[in-house]
């Protein structure tokens, strides 16, 4: 469990990570990509399906269809996929929920919040997919073992 992203999202970004570490064009199925991250494979087939709709999936239908990243890994960042799952609201709203925190009437964690989604937005805007493959691949080989 996260603090800060759905579980859609995290699975959202699992699978594309995995399929960063195929390589571009390679076409995965979603029934690969469930067993292989222990995700339900409806979950999966959604989740790729409305990333396909946001231009960082390709799907292709059929007997030998399945998924492929849409760009290069260079070009995605992992704020694409954050924003194409969850939207980008977790970096402008107050983490308890008050509808007026500001700096001006903060809330009680207003003032740590804001350093800590500041750094999250960073990160995920700085990292790209072909800067984690490595470490992608590291993490699947101990999903499997």
């Amino acid at each position: 469990m996260t603090v800060i992203f759905s579980k859609k999202c995290e699975y959202g970004l699992q699978a594309v990570l995995y399929l960063s570490a195929k390589g571009i064009g390679e076409i995965v199925s979603a029934d690969e990509i469930a067993k292989k991250l222990n995700i339900p494979k409806e979950f999966v087939s959604k989740i790729l399906q409305s990333l396909t709709e946001s231009g960082l999936v390709n799907s292709k239908k059929g007997k030998a269809g399945g998924f492929s990243l849409a760009k290069e890994p260079s070009k995605i960042r992992l704020i694409d996929i954050v924003a194409a799952i969850d939207g980008l609201g977790m970096f402008n709203t107050c983490v308890l929920g008050f509808p007026s925190c500001s700096p001006d009437h903060p809330c009680p964690l207003h003032e740590k919040w804001g350093s800590l989604r500041s750094s999250t937005y960073n990160m995920l805007t700085e990292q790209t997919l072909d800067e984690l493959k490595e470490k992608t691949l590291n993490k699947i080989a101990h999903l499997e073992a």
